[in-house]
């Protein structure tokens, strides 16, 4: 359904804006704000509507038996797998505004009990269910020129919508507030970005994710990406791909591969972007 309706309004967007007019340094990227999602930009009155699957492998994800019912307080590392289903919806409100909403649906989340771990807890366990559910607001300081970079900011909040899940979904407000700079080259575009995250059921402030980004056009019909990005100890090396189909459409295939022990082993993820 959501399909059919974003290609009705692709049908009926406006042609997109001569590309041989956008200076060097936006060619990789075009005059849009940056999105939260990589290689994802928009304009004023436009609108994105981005569905794609996900995948997590890990074969030794952290838990703590007590934080998931059970009684031992002791670390332990073992298996955890997730599908993941989700939408992502943006609209460009000025040329420095934009918001955005992010939803998952998850399958199956599996966590595989540790052959260490002698608590009571099952051989594994599983959950499904409604995932995290955040929003947020994008604010273009400073737009680009020949000599200087482009300033963001974002705010985002995370909802507390499932308190009675262990695996999956959030059980308390979270909330992130970021700054990036971007800087267009003739070789490719960087931008480099980081946030403070806020955790009300733990009332503590902490560092939040950081990020390098590289993005090149290749032609008009590929873009590709390279991405070192993490929260503390949590650090992952990620490759994104974009296969433009027309100026509304685009493929992604995207693989995220885990640096440190405490990130995922493998988050490859696939879908298709709406953008009109």
């Amino acid at each position: 359904m959501l399909c059919m309706l974003a290609l009705r309004f692709v049908a009926s967007a406006q042609i997109p804006e001569d590309k041989s007019a956008i200076p060097f340094y936006l060619r990789d990227r075009g005059r849009g704000v940056a999105t939260s999602m990589f290689g994802t930009y928009i304009n004023k009155g436009e609108k994105i509507i981005y569905l794609f699957y996900e995948y997590y492998y890990d074969h030794n994800a952290e838990y703590k038996p007590s934080e998931l019912g059970y009684l031992t307080e002791q670390d332990y590392r073992s298996r955890f797998t997730s599908h993941e289903g989700l939408i992502f919806l943006s609209y460009g409100i000025t040329d420095r505004l934009a918001i955005e909403m992010e939803a998952a649906v998850i399958s199956t989340a599996t966590l595989y009990k540790s052959p260490q771990d002698n608590s009571t807890m099952p051989a594994k366990l599983s959950e499904s269910g409604l995932g995290d559910v955040e929003g947020q607001l994008r604010w273009r300081w400073m737009n680009e020129t020949n000599r200087r970079p482009e300033l963001f900011s974002y705010f985002e909040t995370v909802l507390p919508l499932q308190k009675n899940k262990k695996l999956i979904g959030t059980q308390d407000w979270e909330f992130a507030l970021g700054s990036g700079i971007t800087k267009g080259f003739e070789w490719g575009t960087m931008t480099f970005r980081a946030a403070i995250e806020y955790n009300a059921g733990e009332k503590k402030f902490d560092p939040g994710e950081i990020a390098l980004e590289y993005l090149k056009r290749v032609s008009e019909l590929f873009r590709f990406g390279l991405i070192v990005e993490g929260s503390q100890d949590e650090v992952s090396f990620i490759t994104d791909m974009q296969f433009h189909l027309s100026p509304y459409v685009f493929i992604r295939l995207n693989s995220g591969f885990g640096i440190t022990s405490k990130s995922p082993d493998f988050t490859p993820e696939i879908g298709v972007l709406f953008h009109f």
